[in-house]
């Protein structure tokens, strides 16, 4: 069995799930993958269960009742992997906007290098994003500055989508008591992590923004980010109790 599993929700990615799941089981590295499947109407679910016949005991997919948010599919994840007994649990996006060769750093940064949490940061060693319009990087990019000045974190990607958790953080963080859904839910868990003490280090990556399929990102997602920050300052975040 693979220690490591990599969390991918989805929603209508009928255009990347395949070649995203063939990539990941290509790696030098065994991982395993975890589905969170939001009842897409685009026929996603049926290409996992074909892919699941192919790779049994590596592929797995949980599927929900409809589009709960990306938090709350992250939070099931990660609740599936820790009954499961996994050391390594990824987060990563479907679209190939997350280069899959980046597992195998983050996990090296977890397993060799002292990380409880690595962060795959687009903006550590400059602004790494490419076919984002101007506009956005510059959004994303004063957002995680913003986000900085509000909450004192020194991560400079904070809103940073791609990440390896190792069990120890997910075990701590009381999972109950993450409250966003959407991009201030990235915030939120490494907001957590640094609280309760644990070492949070930060990759370089490219973001390469998708080329198939639509972007689940709104001005909704981007304003709870915004004012989730503000609520966060004043949070008090406590363990987990056993």
């Amino acid at each position: 069995m693979s220690d490591s599993i990599v969390i991918i929700p989805t929603y209508n990615e009928k255009e990347n799930i395949e070649n995203i799941v063939r990539y990941v089981f290509g790696l030098p590295k065994e991982f395993h993958i975890l589905i969170v499947e939001d009842n897409s109407p685009d026929g996603t679910a049926s290409i996992i269960r074909r892919l699941m016949q192919e790779f049994p005991g590596r592929l797995f997919m949980e599927e929900r009742k409809g589009k709960l948010g990306l938090g709350t599919a992250y939070i099931h994840g990660f609740r599936w992997a820790l009954k499961l007994s996994y050391d390594y649990v990824f987060e990563m996006d479907a679209d190939f906007s997350h280069n899959p060769d980046d597992l195998v750093r983050l996990h090296h940064a977890c397993q060799s290098e002292g990380a409880d949490l690595a962060v795959g940061s687009r903006y550590i060693t400059g602004v790494n994003v490419v076919n984002w319009p101007m506009g956005r990087v510059l959004m994303s990019y004063y957002a995680s500055a913003y986000v900085r000045l509000v909450t004192g974190l020194s991560i400079r990607d904070t809103t940073a989508g791609f990440a390896c958790y190792t069990r120890k953080v997910l075990e701590t963080i009381d999972l109950d008591k993450v409250r966003f859904t959407g991009y201030a839910f990235q915030i939120e868990m490494k907001y957590s992590a640094v609280k309760l003490g644990f070492n949070v280090k930060e990759v370089p990556i490219i973001f390469t923004d998708r080329t198939a399929g639509e972007s689940k990102m709104n001005k909704s997602i981007f304003t709870e980010a915004i004012f989730g920050v503000m609520q966060l300052r004043f949070k008090r975040i406590k363990p987990r109790k056993n």
